[in-house]
């Protein structure tokens, strides 16, 4: 994928210090997932129809994607990089935001759709809980013209954001960059991202789209979802059939890690006093992932997640604060 507008019109935003052909140390962390903006809303309760709900509403970078890359780059992970699509509107906005992190962006500007907003609904009233109303705009039109093997110089580990099987164009580039991973040997995770999407998709479906991925990172909901049964731990246990590690979130709980049929680490969580649930998956894997690639055991790794996990819900929204290092 070259700098400048490609032969189909869109651009690209690069961090600058990614330069023309320049390559990255070995160990590196590729995501590839939604850059999104959200709009977080904060009220007590349920809100009034047809009239108005006192509400706190900030505007700020998000995308699931986008979160992972900035919480491993927080958590120590030296070198990450980002592979999205947005709009014209705010792509410098979003490169910005991600450069700040020290993330590396490569940021595909779609010619036509705006970037993906989502609001999120935070009830202060119901443990900070959010719901979520989804506009994808330009974050699921990559596709495989959007993948180069080249992604993958210095690249220790690739990591897929979910909400890119939810769609057709998407799902090209996912199956262009597990075969990459796999020819170059590069571990791949994916987070299913959505129990919503993922009941819209079918189960099967999406099981057959991450065969051969190396890390499963559901959360308790997505992981009953996938297999049918009741209990996180068992359904945890069972995905580790197909998948070789499954490392399960299920918030105030903490997180499984399972392998090869059976949940071998349950983590406990951190205490916190949660303000936003927005993110706070993102940020467990986005530390998991930056722990996985210093050298840590899995249940080590989730140990991090569950400490990023914590600060990000005691904050509003779903990346990091300053300041720098865990």
């Amino acid at each position: 994928m070259d700098g400048g507008v490609s032969e189909r019109g869109r651009a690209r935003v690069d961090g600058a210090e990614q330069g023309g052909g320049e390559q990255a140390g070995p160990g590196g962390l590729l995501v590839v997932g939604d850059v999104v903006t959200d709009v977080v809303a904060r009220h007590r309760g349920t809100p009034a129809g047809g009239t108005d709900t006192a509400a706190s509403v900030r505007i700020l970078p998000g995308g699931a994607g986008a979160n992972v890359a900035c919480w491993a780059a927080r958590w120590g992970c030296r070198d990450v990089r980002m592979l999205g699509r947005v709009g014209a509107d705010s792509a410098e906005w979003h490169a910005r935001h991600l450069e700040e992190w020290g993330v590396r962006p490569r940021l595909v500007v779609d010619p036509g759709a705006p970037t993906g907003t989502v609001i999120c609904l935070v009830d202060t009233d119901a443990g900070a809980e959010r719901t979520f109303l989804t506009d994808s705009g330009a974050s699921l039109l990559l596709d495989r013209s959007d993948w180069s093997d080249a992604l993958l110089d210095g690249v220790g580990w690739l990591h897929l954001s979910g909400y890119l099987l939810f769609s057709e164009p998407s799902r090209g580039l996912v199956a262009a960059a597990l075969s990459s991973a796999r020819a170059r040997g590069v571990p791949v995770s994916v987070d299913p991202a959505s129990a919503g999407f993922l009941r819209e998709l079918g189960v099967d479906r999406f099981l057959a789209l991450v065969e051969g991925v190396d890390v499963l990172l559901p959360s308790r909901d997505e992981a009953c979802l996938l297999t049918g049964l009741p209990d996180a731990a068992d359904a945890a246990a069972e995905l580790s059939r197909r998948v070789p590690l499954v490392v399960a979130t299920s918030g105030a709980e903490g997180a499984l890690v399972a392998r090869s049929g059976a949940v071998d680490a349950r983590i406990p969580a951190v205490a916190a006093d949660a303000r936003d649930t927005t993110g706070a998956g993102d940020a467990f894997t986005g530390a998991f992932l930056a722990a996985l690639l210093s050298g840590a055991a899995p249940q080590d790794a989730a140990t991090e997640g569950c400490r990023a996990g914590a600060l990000a819900v005691a904050q509003v929204g779903g990346r990091p604060r300053r300041p720098e290092g865990p």
